[in-house]
């Protein structure tokens, strides 16, 4: 089918459906919903069969919906309306929930029903449900839409509140108030679950100081205690907080309303609260160290026999260059053991997305933060590159963006969870040419002519692609838990083979080869000369795109790339 996107952005799910459907040979184009005459001046290029949105902000125009078979994907049960679905679901601690298809109407999320796909809920945050159950939900929904219209013969249910298994309702969009924190009362659960439901957008407003921030990433803290609402330790960027039966720690914080120059972005909490923290003790944790009580722990290592596993849970996939240098090291520490198999585990909701932009944003420099985060990157994955002793496993259960993606080609094996979608390229942040010796890596891999198509095409693919491309070596279909089981099935059939001597072998010797051939710093000299330019040429590009992106600044246009339809249209 003809498939166009009407969409806010290019979130994970919509990059998940369009990876998807093409797969299965539908012709999918994809506009920003800017305002209706974009709108209206897209359905009239494209044409299309049928309009699918999966992340919309506001009422789809009423010109196209009345004209045009028009699917709203939408994040709640049968009969669930209303812009706060999944906010209310967290806070009600709904053991169910869901996602439907259903027609664009006059009325907001009242048209007939096409689908409604059912998951039970996790205690997780509105953005790792969005990632992970939603999106799964919303695919399996828009595939059976999507069968029943080419059917021909099926229809849509209108919406009945009188049948009993229509159990949703009408939300109003919830406010501050609904989510505020009362720290004299409230539980550590219940502060964490207020935090979830409030991420990532919009946050949770609360006070800190004599300054008011939107709260993010909140995990439990089984051992410190203090008065609550009290400030006890840092580590690693994050703020611990008392609670009335515990405490929580707090990784990252946003101005609600900043003075002349202070950024209106996330960024690590204690670096917004540089002021309240001189006195606070930092509890720094070893990747080794095993605390036998809930914390954050943002680096561990742990280890099984001769295997070890390497978890770097950073906040959206972001790596900043104090995080590259202590994973360089804990990778570092970890082959000086007695390990042969070390596996890369990333995090539970990304692998990686290369540089930290946010933080390269709020630096006094951003160029020369530039400079330093993709040369702390470059350390890190030079470390995993020169690993003669450990045949070494990147264990992919979650999405990956620019540079890390090439940062997991570095590991000798590379697996990934059937659900995991890639952007392998750098192009649509300002032309960024990119290092993490991607121009060694991955030619070797896919070869020059998917090399070229990967990185200038700048479109998501998926974890089946990856592989029948060369880009991954295998998949796994499984869910969360039974992804880690297999992966260290996995390293323990590596571990046990006959042949672990002979691959170490042959990965010493191909390494010394290709280091005759052209030496790696050779690939990474002539890469940071590119990146140089990026960061301090004459051409701002770099600069202007990541000021976009962390701003979240609304889109002008669609990219090109993206909007196939602009693009038939100029050729024609």
């Amino acid at each position: 089918m003809r498939i166009l996107f009407l969409t806010h952005s290019f979130n994970s799910l919509t990059q998940r459906l369009f990876v998807e459907l093409r797969k299965r040979g539908h012709e999918v184009s994809i506009e920003f919903d800017i305002n209706d005459a974009v709108a209206e001046e897209a359905v009239d290029l494209f044409q299309p069969e049928l309009i699918v949105a999966p992340f919309l902000k506001r009422a789809i125009p009423e010109s196209i919906w009345k004209k045009h078979l028009c699917i709203i994907v939408h994040p709640g049960i049968s009969g669930d309306r209303g812009p706060s679905s999944v906010d209310w679901a967290i806070m009600r601690n709904e053991s169910q929930w869901g996602v439907t298809c259903l027609q664009a109407d006059a009325e907001m999320d009242a048209g007939d029903i096409w689908s409604s796909v059912e998951f039970p809920m996790r205690k997780a945050s509105k953005s790792s449900l969005y990632r992970n159950e939603i999106t799964e939900a919303a695919l399996k929904g828009v595939l059976e839409t999507i069968a029943k219209v080419e059917s021909g013969s099926a229809q849509p249910q209108p919406l009945d509140y009188s049948d009993q298994n229509v159990k949703g309702q009408w939300h109003d969009l919830m406010t501050q108030q609904d989510r505020a924190i009362d720290w004299s009362a409230d539980s550590t659960e219940q502060v964490l679950t207020k935090i979830r439901a409030a991420d990532s957008m919009p946050g949770l407003r609360d006070r800190i100081g004599d300054r008011e921030f939107f709260l993010y990433n909140g995990f439990e803290e089984g051992q410190l205690t203090g008065e609550p609402g009290q400030l006890l330790a840092t580590r690693d960027g994050a703020v611990c907080r008392a609670t009335v039966d515990g405490a929580v720690w707090i990784t990252h914080l946003r101005l609600t309303e900043r003075k002349e120059l202070e950024p209106n972005f996330k960024l690590p909490a204690a670096m917004l609260l540089a002021d309240h923290c001189v006195d606070l003790p930092d509890l720094p944790l070893k990747p080794q160290e095993q605390p036998n009580y809930k914390t954050w722990q943002e680096i561990r290592y742990r280890e099984q026999g001769q295997v070890g596993y390497l978890y770097f849970d950073f906040c959206n996939g972001a790596m900043d260059s104090g995080q590259c240098l202590r994973l360089r090291d804990a990778v570092r520490d970890a082959k000086k053991r007695d390990i042969r198999v070390l596996v890369l585990m990333g995090g539970s909701e990304f692998w990686s997305n290369g540089i930290h932009l946010n933080q390269i944003e709020a630096a006094e420099s951003p160029a020369d933060e530039s400079w330093r985060n993709i040369n702390a990157m470059d350390d890190l994955c030079l470390e995993i590159i020169n690993s003669p002793d450990q045949w070494v496993v990147a264990a992919m259960q979650g999405n990956a963006g620019a540079g890390g993606v090439f940062f997991a080609l570095t590991a000798d094996q590379v697996v990934a969870r059937d659900t995991v979608v890639l952007n392998p390229h750098y192009k649509s942040m300002g032309n960024l040419f990119g290092s993490e010796y991607w121009t060694y890596l991955l030619p070797r891999r896919v070869g020059e002519e998917h090399t070229n198509t990967l990185t200038q095409n700048r479109l998501p693919i998926g974890a089946e692609e990856g592989v029948e491309i060369g880009l991954l070596d295998s998949l796994i279909a499984a869910d969360r838990t039974d992804f880690s089981d297999q992966v260290k099935d996995l390293a323990q059939s590596l571990l046990a083979g006959v042949k672990l001597d002979q691959r170490l072998q042959e990965k010493l010797e191909r390494l010394q080869k290709d280091e005759q051939i052209k030496p790696l710093q050779q690939y990474r000299d002539e890469e940071l000369e590119q990146m140089k330019l990026n960061f301090y040429g004459f051409d701002p590009s770099y600069h202007v795109a990541r000021y976009h992106f962390v701003e979240k600044l609304p889109k002008a246009r669609t990219p090109a790339y993206l909007a196939k339809h602009r693009c038939i249209n100029k050729a024609s």
